[in-house]
């Protein structure tokens, strides 16, 4: 690998399993120091050990991401141990996957605890130290296809991860000159968290088995293992990637791609404004072209 991380520390969440630990393994072996977050102490202590055992240096950071005092104590430690910050990736996530009307209080409040108000507690609190240590440092924050297009079922998830997205482009805009950049993976991959979509679920077995998954899943679709994450993660932690910020930059299976902004698709003007029926004229004649399709597209079909 000859993009290497030796010297930089890096606190990254929900790091215990699936793209985390992969995230979290990948970096160590280019070379970072870690502080490895996971609510699973098992799981966490996994992670650390491997490392370890490779030559690594990390440690554990047990705690449910969300509260502002996790992120805290995930930065000291970071200095505490390694004397210094450089690196935070906001990995950890939840599901409680829910249609509108089957979605709970506690269900939403839960995956946004976690997503979207552990990606603001931890980003806050790095802010803070790169503002203060005045040498830069680089924010990882994970978004999803569900929160770029919408997903059936996902009301709270698709809401936090859209948010993450909107969160990116404004701190790459606020921590520019501090020397900080902040981008969005929109990562794509066969993990514990997409084990209830049907569709995938024969996918996931035969990676299991340790087969190789299909070239539509692969290329078309950008999906496949967690280990085919990692790499975004060990560019973006890097020198690098400086000149790359407020990016939603998706990698899954053989595919990365870069995520368009929300721009204007089409418009038209009216002298003096809209009535009712001149705003459906329009809508339904020459702007109808530009109406956006939603959803994410699983079709495994030939």
């Amino acid at each position: 690998m000859s993009i290497r991380l030796d010297g930089r520390v890096v606190f990254i969440t929900g790091a215990g399993r699936g793209i985390g630990r992969e995230a979290a393994l990948a970096m160590a072996r280019a070379g970072a120091s870690l502080v490895v977050n996971d609510m699973d102490a098992d799981a966490a202590e996994s992670v650390v050990n491997e490392i370890g055992g490779a030559g690594g240096a990390a440690v554990a950071h047990v705690a449910a991401i969300g509260p502002s005092s996790s992120a805290e104590e995930g930065v000291a430690m970071a200095i505490e141990s390694f004397g210094r910050l450089d690196v935070v990736a906001c990995n950890a996530g939840i599901l409680r996957d829910r249609t509108l009307w089957n979605t709970s209080d506690e269900d939403f409040d839960a995956v946004i605890e976690t997503h979207l108000r552990g990606t603001f507690t931890c980003a806050r609190a790095a802010a803070r130290q790169f503002r203060a240590a005045g040498q830069g440092g680089r924010l990882i924050l994970v978004s999803s296809i569900a929160g770029q297009r919408g997903n059936f079922g996902q009301t709270a998830y698709s809401a936090a991860k859209a948010g993450i997205a909107g969160l990116a482009r404004t701190w790459s805009l606020e921590l520019a000159r501090a020397g900080v950049t902040v981008n969005a993976l929109v990562p794509n991959a066969l993990t514990a968290m997409t084990d209830t979509i049907s569709a995938l679920k024969p996918f996931a077995e035969m990676m299991a088995r340790g087969e190789a998954l299909p070239e539509k899943l692969r290329q078309d679709l950008g999906i496949g293992g967690p280990e085919n994450v990692a790499a975004a993660f060990v560019y973006l932690a890097s020198e690098r990637s400086a000149d790359v910020t407020g990016q939603c930059i998706g990698i899954g299976g053989d595919r990365l791609s870069i995520w368009a902004h929300p721009v204007e698709a089409a418009h038209r003007l009216r002298t003096g404004g809209w009535t009712a029926d001149a705003l459906a004229d329009a809508l339904e004649g020459p702007l109808a072209d530009a109406r956006q399709g939603v959803g994410v597209d699983l079709n495994l079909e030939p």
